[in-house]
């Protein structure tokens, strides 16, 4: 039952600009989570949000770099639980970038859905990624014009 989200976006920035977002904690706490994220294979740190019980989420997504190509790929454990150290979660993000033209396709893939448990959270990350991808885009399309958006 091991279930996949792909995702592919399109942005009008380089593919440098766009691996900022991927990989500053600053800039990563502006449109996915609070983190202490470090671009380092091996390196093991976290994504920190409110707990969501119904989806059997204590608010941390414990994760550990496993690849990094600047500018062309990262990816990551990402783990989860509803709490006191049980894992029900235990999953991989993928990024990828290619340059293109006029910007960069990115395209992302979330593995490892594969228990029972899993589905409620796979459900909201679905449409919760889209919705990070279109915060990246709007974040760079402010910096790019000089504005900020909050």
């Amino acid at each position: 039952m091991t279930k996949s989200i792909k995702h592919q976006f399109f942005f009008s920035h380089s593919p440098e600009a766009v691996w900022d977002y991927l990989t500053k904690p600053e800039l990563m706490e502006q449109w996915l989570m609070k983190n202490d994220f470090l671009p380092i294979i091996g390196y093991d740190f976290q994504f920190r949000t409110g707990p969501i019980p119904s989806l059997d989420f204590d608010g941390i997504f414990y994760c550990r770099v496993l690849e990094i190509v600047p500018f062309k790929r990262l990816s990551y454990s990402w783990k989860s639980g509803p709490g006191d150290g049980k894992i029900t979660l235990e999953s991989i993000v993928v990024w990828r970038l290619v340059p293109k033209d006029n910007g960069t396709e990115v395209f992302l893939e979330h593995n490892g859905f594969s228990q029972p448990e899993n589905l409620n959270l796979y459900n909201a990350l679905i449409d919760g990624w889209l919705e990070k991808l279109h915060k990246i885009a709007e974040r760079l399309n402010a910096a790019t014009n000089g504005t900020t958006n909050t």
